[in-house]
């Protein structure tokens, strides 16, 4: 009669027709690389996080769900309320929804996303230092609770050679969210003959600009597939990712494994997680933008040595090491619920 396995339940966001790019594909890479020991279940949130009869559904909906261990992942903290806090992870990416809110707004989103669910988790894993630090300073939560794991890139993206085309580089932005910078990157690219690729929905406000601009453009508004998005990647010389706030930046690191050049953002978890793989820049300088793509367009052993040092940066992020140290953190969490 064989051992029974641990069960792990990963309590997963329902994604939304278009925006999520990241998260259920990092975590899927986790459970398929867990020790055959844990039987890995992932929970889907029946509603979207829209709403708030819809957030208080899909937290109901998690309470007979459990398993030995509890997961929390994504953006969806709130379902950690009602389960059982010995047995609960709770998973946070960044905390821009706070950093850019105000007032009323501001309250309840620390209340329900933040205060109450790490208090009911027993650990809190953070995806970058940076994003660690940011927990500590807006919700006071003790540093001992809280863990750094990276997330993984998916075996996917594996390296594809391409001739740069410096005449006209494809440059792909994927999102189009406030803290993605668009709107300092279309006019940082003035004079600069390229094609800006980008993945998400745009406002009117942005449509603008790459008018006003002149910006050349080819705008993906639909959902797409991870084989998609890789070849997007594979069609592109330049990787732009100059955001104003990243929790982690998975576009970086799924550059380097392509074998594309990064443009990043100087701020937040980019520097911690591109290493010495990408070109950083003040995301908040426009001149800065334009001078760095500028350099990259220029400057080819510059150029090769940042996609030779991609290389390397990713295997920092592989899925069966990750997937390890969440099974040593399982395993000390268990013991640590049986002694308690």
């Amino acid at each position: 009669m064989g051992t029974k396995k641990i069960k792990v339940v990963f309590f997963t966001r329902k994604q939304r027709s278009l925006g999520n790019f990241s998260v259920e594909s990092y975590f899927e890479n986790i459970r398929q690389n867990l020790p055959q020991k844990f039987e890995s279940v992932n929970v889907v949130m029946p509603y979207e996080s829209n709403g708030i009869l819809k957030r208080v559904f899909n937290a109901f909906y998690c309470i007979n769900k459990q398993g030995d261990i509890n997961h929390v992942t994504g953006d969806i903290h709130y379902v950690a309320t009602f389960l059982k806090k010995s047995k609960t992870v709770l998973t946070i990416l960044d905390c821009g929804m706070l950093r850019f809110s105000k007032g009323l707004k501001h309250k309840i989103l620390k209340l329900f996303w933040f205060t109450i669910p790490i208090k009911n988790a027993k650990v809190i894993t953070a995806i970058s230092s940076a994003t660690k630090k940011d927990i500590l300073y807006y919700t006071g939560c003790q540093e001992s609770k809280i863990k750094v794991v990276y997330v993984c890139v998916n075996e996917l993206f594996q390296r594809k050679e391409k001739v740069f085309n410096a005449s006209c580089p494809r440059i792909l932005q994927i999102g189009t969210a406030p803290n993605k910078n668009l709107n300092r990157l279309i006019p940082a690219l003035k004079g600069v003959y390229c094609k800006l690729i980008i993945i998400g929905k745009l406002s009117e406000e942005t449509i603008s600009l790459l008018n006003e601009f002149s910006i050349g453009y080819e705008l993906i508004d639909s959902k797409i597939s991870d084989n998609e998005i890789l070849e997007e990647y594979q069609k592109s010389d330049i990787v732009s990712f100059v955001s104003t706030l990243e929790g982690f930046g998975m576009p970086i690191i799924e550059a380097n494994a392509v074998g594309r050049v990064v443009i990043a953002g100087n701020n937040s978890s980019m520097p911690e997680i591109g290493g010495n793989g990408a070109h950083f820049v003040d995301a908040f300088n426009i001149a800065a933008i334009h001078e760095g793509v500028k350099r990259i367009i220029s400057d080819g052993i510059y150029r090769d040595k940042l996609i030779q040092n991609g290389f390397e940066n990713k295997k920092r992020f592989n899925a069966e090491n990750l997937a390890m140290e969440y099974a040593n953190f399982y395993d000390s969490l268990l013991v640590n619920s049986k002694s308690s």
